[in-house]
């Protein structure tokens, strides 16, 4: 499966996801994934919404997963009717006022959170994009920021404020180990060769929106966040009370 999915060039976050949903799969019948039908695929899938309680959308992108093992991988028929894809509902996203999100960025708990977030908010990138930003992906000549490899492997250029550029600047100056390639640098005292992950900028996100006391907003799952700059607050789980309003 994992040559199939390389040789059509998917995203490595798909690959992952598809790699994952095979192996729950297997290991929820206790047996090899192709020594099982269509009467598990129903049975699983009864399974993510009845006790794993899963959203609409992750249980599209695990039938999805299947879909691509038995057709793809292993040659065999696939009946739409037979395991249909699950209705999804669809629902406003959370809009913060812009007096809240200057309170949630000045909420962060470190100096590269702050920046974490400010770069979130300026871009409107997705986490996966904003973690794979590089030191030459910043266009101060033409003030663009380069999102490469975006959503459905597309680059774009998003605007680059002066003031986001400063803040950038500053981040920079401070920066004691200066990174060479990645402008989010992983690890202790960030000093790693290799990226944050986008699970780092959900937990500044989250961390944030505690201290600054937003509890009304709305949980997201982390590996399925609101991607619009307005809805800063979608990347953050805090609770799973339904949200009193809509901020705009």
């Amino acid at each position: 499966m994992l040559e199939e999915l390389e040789r059509r060039n998917y995203a490595q976050t798909t690959i992952h996801a598809y790699i994952q949903t095979i192996e729950d799969f297997a290991r929820y019948f206790h047996r090899p994934p192709d020594q099982l039908g269509p009467q598990h695929i129903r049975e699983y899938q009864a399974y993510l919404f009845r006790e794993r309680k899963l959203a609409a959308s992750t249980v599209t992108q695990r039938l999805a997963a299947l879909r691509f093992f038995f057709v793809q991988t292993l040659k065999q028929a696939w009946s739409v009717a037979d395991t249909p894809y699950p209705k999804k509902t669809q629902r406003l996203p959370d809009i913060l006022s812009r007096e809240e999100v200057a309170h949630l960025i000045d909420s962060a708990q470190t100096q590269f959170h702050r920046m974490l977030l400010m770069t979130l908010y300026g871009t409107g990138a997705r986490r996966a994009e904003l973690v794979h930003l590089q030191i030459p992906d910043i266009d101060s000549r033409r003030m663009v920021i380069h999102i490469r490899d975006g959503k459905g492997r597309q680059d774009r250029d998003v605007m680059l404020s002066p003031i986001l550029l400063q803040a950038l600047r500053d981040y920079w100056r401070g920066l004691k180990r200066k990174p060479t390639h990645w402008l989010f640098l992983g690890g202790c005292r960030h000093a790693a060769p290799h990226p944050i992950t986008p699970k780092t900028v959900w937990y500044a996100c989250q961390k944030a929106a505690l201290h600054a006391g937003l509890e009304h907003l709305r949980a997201q799952p982390p590996l399925d966040p609101l991607d619009s700059p307005q809805s800063l607050a979608g990347h953050c789980a805090l609770s799973h009370r339904r949200p009193r309003r809509t901020y705009r």
